[in-house]
C-alpha cells in the first residue's frame, strides 16, 4: 500500500457550490487526520450549514490512516460508514443513537465545525466537510471515528452494502426496533425508495401477514411485490382511503411514511386503526402542516411518532443487517445500481425518475 504524505493530502471529491447547483468532480486537499478520525478510500456512496460543500453519506471503503485515539480499527480494515452521535446523552446510553439529542448538530454541523473543515480547494478556500460524519462523496475522506463500523464479511466489493449505513438501516430499524409488528399485524409502507423497500423486506422477514406497499410508480410497486408486499396501491389510480378500508376494515395497525408528503400523512392518520401507529420517517417541508385531525386522534388511541435512523445503534445494528444480507433474507443487491463517481448527476436523475432505487457511486 502506497504511503501518504503527512500533510496536504490531494484527492478528488464531488463538490456542490451552492443550493440547487450541480455536483462537480474537483481536485481538493484534505488535512491530516486528527486523533479521533480515520482516513478512508471510498467505494460507495441533506441540511448542510454552508457552501461550497462535499456531501455524501452511506460510504464504504478501506482505512488508510487511523487517529491516535481510535481503538479497534486498523489500517487496511474494510468499513461501512454511518452517522455520528454524541455517545453520552441519555438516549445514546440506552443504545438508541439514531435519536441522539445532538444528532443534527453533529452530523449536519460538522464534527470539526464549519471553520475547521478537513477539506479545502487548491486555492485554500475551505469546503464544508464531515457531512453525516463522513462527506463520502470523495475518493478519500477524513471520517469521524464514531461513524465507522468494521466490516467482517467475506465479500470484498462493498458497493451493495454501503447503503446499510443510513437508508436500509432506517427502513429496517423502524420495523425491527420501533414498531415491532406481530405476525398477524397489518402494515402499510408509503413510498418505495430504499427506505420504504427496506421496511417491506424487514416486515416480510418478521412474517407480517399483511404488507401494503403504496407508491405512484408502477415499477416500484412491482419490486415491492417481489420483495414480500402482499398488496399494492397506486394513489394516482385508485382512491387510497377507500382501497385501504376495503383491505383493512378496522384500519391499518402500523404505517411507515417515507414520503414526507403532507397529503399522504394526513390520509395515513385517517387510515390507522383505533390503536394504530404512524411512524414518520420522511421529512416534511417546513411550511407543511399536518391536519392531525385532533378529534380523531384524541378520541382514539392512535399514535403519530417520528423515527430517526431507525432508532438504531450502527455498531450493533449494521452487523445484524449484514447477517440478514448474507443469509438472503435482506436482498439489498436487488435495489442498487453502481455508477462511476463522475456520473453523479446522471445517478441522481435516474433515481428521481424511478429508473433506479438506490444509486451507489464507485471510485
Amino acid at each position: 500500500m502506497d504511503s501518504l504524505p503527512e500533510k496536504d493530502i490531494p484527492t478528488k471529491a464531488i463538490v456542490v457550490e451552492k443550493p440547487h447547483a450541480p455536483f462537480e468532480l474537483r481536485e481538493v486537499i484534505l488535512d491530516e487526520v486528527r486523533s479521533h478520525e480515520d482516513l478512508v478510500v471510498q467505494e460507495g456512496t441533506i441540511p448542510v450549514g454552508s457552501f461550497p460543500a462535499v456531501l455524501g453519506h452511506e460510504g464504504a471503503g478501506i482505512i488508510r490512516r487511523v487517529g491516535n485515539d481510535v481503538q479497534n480499527l486498523h489500517v487496511g480494515d474494510l468499513v461501512l460508514l454511518s452517522f455520528s452521535s454524541c455517545m453520552s446523552c441519555s438516549v445514546c446510553k440506552q443504545g438508541r443513537k439514531g435519536s441522539c439529542t445532538h444528532i443534527t448538530d453533529i452530523n449536519f454541523g460538522g464534527a470539526r465545525g464549519p471553520e475547521s473543515s478537513p477539506i479545502r480547494l487548491p486555492d485554500g478556500q475551505r469546503v464544508r466537510g464531515q457531512f453525516f460524519g463522513q462527506s463520502s462523496f470523495s475518493e478519500l475522506a477524513v471520517v469521524d471515528a464514531r461513524s465507522v463500523v468494521k466490516y467482517d464479511g467475506e465479500e470484498k466489493d462493498l458497493s451493495f452494502v454501503a447503503p446499510l449505513g443510513c437508508g436500509y438501516m432506517t427502513g429496517a430499524g423502524t420495523i425491527l426496533n420501533v414498531l415491532q409488528p406481530r405476525i398477524s399485524s397489518s402494515l402499510a409502507v408509503f413510498g418505495l425508495g430504499a427506505v420504504g423497500l427496506a421496511a417491506v423486506m424487514a416486515a416480510k422477514m418478521e412474517g407480517v401477514e399483511e404488507i401494503i406497499a403504496v407508491d405512484i410508480v408502477t415499477s416500484k410497486l412491482d419490486v415491492a411485490t417481489s420483495l414480500g408486499a402482499t398488496h399494492t396501491i397506486n394513489p394516482k389510480q385508485v382512491d387510497f382511503l377507500d382501497t385501504i378500508r376495503k383491505r383493512c376494515p378496522d384500519g391499518v395497525e402500523f404505517i411507515v411514511d417515507t414520503t414526507g408528503a403532507i397529503s399522504m400523512i394526513n390520509d395515513g392518520i385517517k387510515a390507522l386503526s383505533h390503536a394504530g401507529t404512524l411512524a414518520l420517517v420522511g421529512v416534511c417541508k417546513p411550511t407543511d402542516q399536518v391536519e392531525a385531525n385532533a378529534i380523531d386522534l384524541l378520541s382514539s388511541c392512535k399514535r403519530v411518532i417520528g423515527v430517526i435512523l431507525g432508532s438504531a445503534d450502527p455498531q450493533e445494528f449494521l452487523p445484524r443487517l449484514l447477517e440478514m444480507v448474507q443469509s438472503g433474507s435482506f436482498p439489498v443487491d436487488r435495489l442498487s445500481s453502481v455508477y462511476p463517481a463522475k456520473d453523479v448527476n446522471q445517478a441522481i436523475a435516474d433515481m428521481k425518475s424511478g429508473k433506479v432505487i438506490k444509486p451507489v457511486l464507485a471510485w
